[in-house]
């Protein structure tokens, strides 16, 4: 049931879509057509005059691709002023004298001629190598972050005061190697990282720093999902020394199932007792994610709760001279947290993708778990970060 619901429930939201761009684009076509005849020759008369200006709304923003006609004219695609299929004659003036019925028929027209526009644009979206029913609608919603919880599709509000980047898509480009570099004018001003943890195992950190890693997070212990315990990741030690030595830059995560204020004063305690000896010179990370499944001793706090947890351990850290950082996916950063209390905190950003789906303002995105790194003999996480710490 769940299952059908979801797709009627898409079926729904794609019918609307449908429904709202073809009837405002075609309002904007029209109110655009207007104003150009204004301009050439004083414009439409009479009852055409009125019909035009109801018609002129702005144009909706959304890639719309021409039809295959060249570079005709927006409006006149196939056509000329002289042979419009009877639906426009010229004046001696270069005007377009219209009546009522060659309106309706220029209305018909364009009507299917954008709908088929829009139909090409979401099946190249939703069909294309890369492409899904999400990417679609992100493409149509831009002013939500949208995702799949449970089974449902959530419309999340892009709120306007938490911070955004200032970061362009364009600028995002991916090397042979699969390594996401950010490139300005010709010259890339981003920074390449991974993270790790005990399941990446031994790990050569001379051989990771000569493949071009230049900064890693490394796990530094968990609060247990169940029973509460924290515990010391089991290779941390050997991780730390190793990047270290090696000159990567390092930082550190904890992954928090806190339930209370206390405990998060706790974990970040813990984790600054554990960072003597090393130099840190990247951020303290949260990291705040769910358990699979909602097993988790933490995955019932309220939104409220979570926040005031993540405060309580970012002011810890701050306090004894680190950088605290919160790192959370989409549902995180939408639902998880209140970001409009989080600004003075950096993120780091988790969305498995060749595009960075998110507005807010955010110091590192990790963009893939399936990384491979000389000197690390299984997958790994890969990191591109916009500073340096």
């Amino acid at each position: 049931m769940q299952k059908k619901r979801i797709r009627t429930l898409h079926t729904i939201i794609i019918l609307l879509i449908i429904i709202t761009i073809i009837s405002l684009t075609f309002a904007g076509i029209m109110g655009a057509l207007y104003l150009r005849e204004v301009r050439e020759g004083g414009g439409l008369r009479g009852k055409s005059d009125q019909l035009m200006a109801d018609q002129a709304l702005p144009v909706l923003s959304v890639d719309v691709e021409n039809s295959a006609t060249g570079d005709q004219e927006p409006g006149m695609e196939g056509q000329d002023a002289e042979s419009a299929q009877g639906i426009a004659a010229a004046g001696e003036d270069g005007s377009l004298n219209l009546d009522d019925a060659s309106i309706a028929a220029l209305m018909q027209s364009k009507e299917a001629e954008v709908e088929q526009s829009i139909k090409n644009r979401m099946k190249e979206l939703v069909t294309g190598e890369d492409g899904s029913p999400l990417k679609m609608l992100r493409s149509f919603f831009p002013e939500n972050l949208i995702y799949s919880y449970e089974e449902e599709y959530v419309f999340a509000p892009v709120l306007e005061s938490v911070n955004k980047h200032s970061l362009l898509d364009e600028n995002f480009q991916k090397t042979e190697d699969g390594l996401m570099q950010y490139v300005e004018n010709g010259t890339v001003t981003s920074h390449t990282g991974i993270d790790v943890s005990k399941y990446q195992g031994d790990i050569d950190w001379t051989a990771v720093k000569a493949d071009g890693i230049e900064y890693a997070f490394i796990r530094l212990g968990i609060r247990g999902y169940e029973s509460g315990k924290i515990v010391v990741d089991e290779y941390y030690e050997d991780n730390m020394k190793g990047a270290n030595a090696a000159g990567v830059k390092a930082g550190v995560y904890f992954f928090t199932q806190a339930v209370t204020v206390e405990e998060a004063k706790e974990e970040a305690e813990f984790v600054i007792q554990n960072l003597a000896g090393y130099d840190v010179a990247c951020p303290v990370v949260f990291d705040v994610e769910r358990i699979s499944g909602g097993k988790g001793r933490a995955d019932q706090l309220t939104q409220e709760q979570r926040t005031d947890i993540t405060v309580a351990f970012c002011e810890a850290i701050k306090a004894a001279g680190y950088t605290p950082m919160i790192y959370g996916n989409v549902v995180c950063f939408t639902r998880l947290l209140d970001m409009t209390r989080l600004n003075d905190y950096e993120k780091w950003y988790a969305f498995y993708d060749d595009y960075m789906y998110i507005p807010y303002d955010v110091s590192c995105w990790q963009y893939t778990e399936k990384g491979n790194v000389d000197g690390i003999p299984n997958n790994v996480d890969l990191n591109i970060s916009f500073k340096m710490w």
